[in-house]
Formats: C-alpha cells, sequence, structure tokens
C-alpha cells in the first residue's frame, strides 16, 4: 500500500470514529475525501480536503470539522503534527520514523515499485502515430509516438490491460496520390526521364525504392495502361511499403503496436454502413444542408444535401455529415465505425493521441462515440503540440530524403532514441516543444535527459566505491532495507526520502490523467534533490554518503542511494529508455 492510500485510509477511519462518537453525523459520503503532497512544503508532507468535502453535508463550518479531525489525528504515533489552513484544509506532517519505514518499503518492494492493480485489468485501447501511410516518420511524430507508448506502460504499471494500435488511413484522395507519386518513381525506374516532381505529387527520395521494387517484377508492364488498371495495384504496394517504413522507424524508436487497423478493411467489411445503421435505427441520421464555414462563403460553395448525423445532442457545435450528396462516405464516417468497431472488441475504454491540428475534430468523434455505443464507450483525446526542431536555436534544414520535412530516423541517427524519447515527454502533451540539439547534448542541469543520467550514475559510482572501500559489507537490497534507516533524520535526507515515496501515487496520477509528461517532471525534480545532497555532502563530511567510522550509518545512507537508483532505472525503463550507470 502507498503512504498516499495509508494516510487516506487513516482520515477516513477518524472520520468515522468521530461520527461513531456523535462528534460528527453519521452516514457521510466519504468518497471525495483526498489525500495529496503540497505543492509548498511549508504546508506540510500531505493536505487533506476531508472537512471541505463533508461541510455541506454535515452542515457544520469546514474549519470546526477540520478542527474536530485535526486533533483525532495527533493521537497516531505516526503523526507529528495536524494543521489547519483556511478555509478548512488539513495538513499533517509526518514523523521521521514513517518515512524510514517508507524507504524499507521501497526496498522490500524492489522492481514492483510503483505497481498497483488499481485498474483491475480492465481493458483500455491506446491509439497514437497513426500516421497516413504516404512517408517515413517525421519529428512530429515521434511526440505522439512517445506519448502513447509511456502512457500505455504508465497504465500498464497500474493494472490495465493495454493494447497499443495503429490506425492506417489507407483510404482516400491522399493513398491515390500516393500511388500516382508511385507510378511516377516506377516510369523512372524503367528508365523515363521524369523531370521535376509535379505539384501536390509526394517528391521524396523514399518512393524511388518502391517505383524500382514494381518495375523489377512486372517490368513495363503498366506504362501504357491507363490510372485505372494500374491505380489498385499500386496503390496496394505503396501503402505496404510505407506501412512497413514507418514499422522500422517505430521499432527505432522502440516501439511496437499490438494492432494495425486499416481504414479501407473496415469500408470492405461493410463496418462503415453498419455503423451508419445504428445512428439511422436512434433517428440521429437526417438530410440536411451544412452551413460554409464562418465569417466567409467559398466562391465555389454549392450547398448540397446531405446525410447528417445529430452530434449537437451529444456536445458538439454543429451537426456533421455522414454521407455526401453522391452517396460517398465522408472521412468522419469511416472514423465513426472504426471507434464502433473499437468498442466492439471490448474496449469501452479508448484513448487517442492526435496531433494538435486535429483539435476542432475532437467534439464530433466524442459525440459520435456516445452514439453508437449508447454512451458506454469512454474516449480521451490527447493532443499534441508541435515540436521545434533546432541547433543553437537556429530552424534545422530539411531532409532531401523526405523532400518537405526533418525524418525521425535523421533525428535519431544524431542523438539517439533514449534522447529522442525523454525529451519528448519534458513538455505537457499539448505545449509545444522545442527541441534544441545543442541544448540535449550538453552536459549541465539545463539538459534533463543529462541531469537525470547523472544522477543514475552517481548513484552507481558511490555503491562502487562502496564495495571498494569497505568490501566487507553486504550491500545486497535485501540487506540494506534491513539496515538502520532510523539514522536518517537529517532534513535533506528525509526531503529526498519523501520524494521517493512519493513515487507509487505519482505513476498513478499521471496514468488516470493521461499526462506522462508528469513522470519526467517528477525525475527532474528527484534528481535535483539527490544533486543538492550529494554536493552538502562535498561541503559537510557528516553528510557524506560513506561515513568509514560509522558502518550503520553508512549502511542507512547506502539504502537512500540504492533506492535513489532503483526508482529512477524503473521510471526510464518505463520511458524506455536506457539508465546509464557511468557517464562517458
Amino acid at each position: 500500500m502507498t503512504f498516499h492510500a495509508r494516510l487516506l485510509t487513516l482520515v477516513e477511519e477518524t472520520v468515522a470514529q468521530l461520527s461513531a462518537r456523535k462528534v460528527l453525523p453519521s452516514g457521510l459520503d466519504h468518497s471525495e475525501i483526498t489525500v495529496e503532497v503540497p505543492h509548498d512544503p511549508n504546508h506540510g508532507d500531505v493536505a487533506s480536503n476531508a472537512a471541505l468535502v463533508l461541510a455541506k453535508h454535515a452542515k457544520m463550518k469546514p474549519q470546526d470539522i477540520a478542527d474536530s479531525i485535526a486533533e483525532e489525528l495527533k493521537q497516531y504515533e505516526e503523526v507529528a503534527d495536524a494543521e489547519v489552513a483556511d478555509p478548512g484544509f488539513i495538513n499533517l506532517r509526518m514523523t521521521p520514523s514513517f518515512w524510514q519505514a517508507q524507504l524499507a518499503e521501497l526496498l522490500e518492494s524492489g522492481k514492483d515499485f510503483g505497481a498497483s492493480n488499481l485498474g483491475g485489468g480492465k481493458k483500455v485501447n491506446v491509439e497514437f502515430v497513426s500516421a497516413n501511410p504516404t512517408g517515413p516518420m517525421h519529428v512530429g511524430h515521434a511526440r505522439g509516438a512517445v506519448m502513447g507508448d509511456v502512457l500505455a506502460s504508465l497504465l500498464e504499471k497500474i493494472g490495465y490491460d493495454v493494447t497499443r494500435e495503429f490506425y492506417i488511413n489507407d483510404a482516400g484522395a491522399q493513398v491515390e496520390q500516393l500511388a500516382r507519386s508511385v507510378y511516377l518513381r516506377y516510369r523512372e525506374a524503367c528508365g523515363e526521364a521524369i523531370g521535376d516532381v509535379p505539384e501536390g505529387f509526394y517528391p521524396g527520395e523514399y518512393l524511388k525504392p518502391v517505383g524500382e521494387k514494381i518495375a523489377a517484377r512486372d517490368g513495363d508492364k503498366w506504362l501504357d495502361q491507363k490510372e485505372t488498371a494500374w491505380m489498385e495495384p499500386f496503390r496496394t504496394v505503396a501503402v505496404q511499403e510505407m506501412i512497413n517504413l514507418i514499422k522500422k522507424d517505430l521499432l527505432a524508436l522502440g516501439i511496437r503496436h499490438d494492432v494495425f487497423t486499416s481504414e479501407r478493411t473496415l469500408q470492405g467489411e461493410g463496418e462503415v454502413k453498419s455503423a451508419y445503421q445504428v445512428l439511422l435505427d436512434q433517428d440521429l441520421i437526417y438530410e440536411g444542408v451544412i452551413e460554409p464555414p464562418k465569417g466567409k462563403k467559398p466562391h465555389d460553395w454549392k450547398e448540397r444535401p446531405q446525410w447528417l448525423f445529430r452530434s449537437t445532442r451529444f456536445g458538439d457545435d454543429t451537426d456533421r455529415p455522414m454521407k455526401k450528396f453522391d452517396g460517398s462516405w465522408t472521412y468522419f464516417a469511416s472514423d465513426i465505425a472504426y471507434h464502433r468497431d473499437k468498442f466492439r472488441r471490448g474496449f469501452a475504454n479508448m484513448i487517442d493521441v492526435w496531433g494538435v491540428d486535429h483539435g476542432g475534430y475532437v467534439k464530433r468523434i466524442r459525440a459520435a462515440v456516445a452514439a453508437v455505443t449508447k454512451g458506454e464507450g469512454k474516449l480521451d483525446v490527447k493532443l499534441t503540440a508541435l515540436v521545434n526542431l533546432t541547433d543553437k536555436g537556429k530552424p534545422v534544414k530539411m531532409s532531401k530524403r523526405a523532400g518537405s520535412f526533418i525524418t525521425l530516423r535523421d533525428v535519431l541517427d544524431r542523438v539517439g532514441k533514449g534522447v529522442v524519447r525523454f525529451i519528448m515527454l519534458t513538455r505537457k502533451n499539448d505545449v509545444p516543444l522545442d527541441f534544441d540539439f545543442a541544448r540535449i547534448t550538453e552536459q549541465s542541469r539545463d539538459n534533463p535527459v543529462f541531469y537525470v543520467q547523472y544522477a543514475h550514475a552517481r548513484c552507481h559510482s558511490v555503491m562502487r566505491l562502496a564495495k571498494k572501500e569497505m568490501p566487507d559489507m553486504d550491500l545486497s537490497t535485501e540487506s540494506l532495507a534491513k539496515g538502520s534507516l532510523h539514522c536518517l533524520t537529517d532534513e535533506s535526507e528525509l526531503a529526498l526520502v519523501k520524494k521517493l515515496a512519493s513515487w507509487p501515487r505519482l505513476v498513478e496520477s499521471a496514468a488516470e490523467a493521461h499526462e506522462p509528461h508528469r513522470c519526467a517532471f517528477y525525475l527532474y525534480d528527484l534528481a535535483a534533490i539527490f544533486h543538492a545532497l550529494w554536493n552538502k555532502g562535498k561541503d559537510n563530511a557528516q553528510l557524506r554518503f560513506l561515513v568509514h567510522d560509522d558502518r550503520e550509518l553508512t549502511m542507512a545512507r547506502l539504502a537512500l542511494v540504492h533506492s535513489v537508483a532503483l526508482v529512477i532505472a524503473l521510471s526510464l525503463e518505463m520511458f524506455g529508455v536506457e539508465p546509464l550507470e557511468e557517464m562517458r
């Protein structure tokens, strides 16, 4: 049990005892009571909102409830103090022995520290990347890829059954244009001079091997054929080759998807028509005319009747077309069918990770999920903002291979997957991220990758030195957990223990909020506290990790150092980043 859960239980039991003694009314709802670590350490080790959420039902002033709860909590041995702050928060300070016990529990948990069964094995579908299969991944794709992958790992850590999914947008105009671009490279492979790539085509050189592959297989078979003859076979090969290319890029980033779902396959299996019928049966489809874009009416705008989904009934701003006037399906219709398909596969909980340019699409797809699942499906959409790629503040030039953007592979080749993965988590997903090559390779606290890895390497340096200078000491995790942790009494040491103990709750909250960046922020703060303690030891011999004339204290401090290394390693491994034991 995490210390957060233990203290929450303590507060709830205290409320129940006060109710039993008639100090508080009976039958109070405890469900909204929380215990959290405050941002300001001056507000105590933990703060509870118990008095605030109970006041209305109890028909009492929050301050009076808080005073009663605080006085009762002071009776517990592990509570050093309980104070009440306006308008009724209860701030608790725990005894050093309480925190020392948390450190022992951390060491005993080992690699299972932070894991829980909060998710209860519930199925969750995390769909991320889902880049159009028209070329290699660019650096912008990496942000959504890392965010989705680490979020999936977080959810797995707290007991969810997670499926990582990639939706292949292989239907529509962009894939046909891809096929035309490949046909151009096929003609080139057959010896024709194609000149400049026409505007609107995909210009990257990555399509040359695809054209050459078809030429090697079919010779000049398609040169004199009409588009209607070669479109389907070229589209099929083009999409498959691009998916293979994307999979290789993802693998280089350390990402594997469990499921790849094809938009064309869904259409071919009648899933779009089936989803449409479900909405039609609920009287959620009608024939109507959509309004032109607000503020202007395009010169070629024509008011044509279309079949619209009543998405405004589910919180959208306007009703949305599912079927065009000519009877063809809209992209939206395919997306509705896809999410219904996920729900039918057992995923009532769905998370989509999209680029920020799809922000205007969120309300309609949430409305659609609510409609086709009859309120049983839940969808959370996380938007990832742009990545600004620079070197010493100057924009990085485009890749010749890609034609118009910087490929993910270019970045990986330059700095490695560990750096890319970590940096992508150093900002909240919907905030633009600056990725500067000069900054992420410098050795300073301004480089979060280095700063955290350096803390981990320093921990291992201390342990290596201990083994060298005190070879007869048993430094196994089991021995350290049973050591004299009561020796850890300095404020700096206890601050580090408190930070370590908060890791499991941090994992739970980051997973539940679908915000993996919280873990990166935590790691940076943990590293800062550890580096500060290291520096104090340089100036004050009494705070050094190895105290040769006090083996008991040395064992306790090595237990603390080992715990820091363990938590950093567990965190980085969840990020898909290898923790370094030495900095080179």
